[in-house]
């Protein structure tokens, strides 16, 4: 029997993966200016700001769309 892979981008990826991939790349200061949220701006941390986006869905759905948009950039 085949494996059928899921088409979707972020099968697999955990939101700490994706926030720490962020943060790496672009840091705090400049994901607060691309995604306008507190959790970014105001005492930045990787636990806050999960804290927040587990809660949040619309800042978690901004913060998934910018990693697929910015996903081929990091290195792996």
């Amino acid at each position: 029997m085949e494996k059928l892979q899921s088409k979707d981008p972020l099968h697999g990826i955990t939101l700490q993966r994706i926030l720490e991939q962020l943060v790496d790349y672009y840091g705090f200061d400049t994901l607060g200016e691309l995604i306008k949220i507190k959790c970014f701006t105001d005492n930045p941390s990787i636990k806050s700001s999960l804290t927040f986006l587990r809660k949040t869905d619309w800042a978690r759905k901004k913060v998934e769309e910018l990693y697929i948009k910015t996903c081929s950039k990091f290195t792996v």
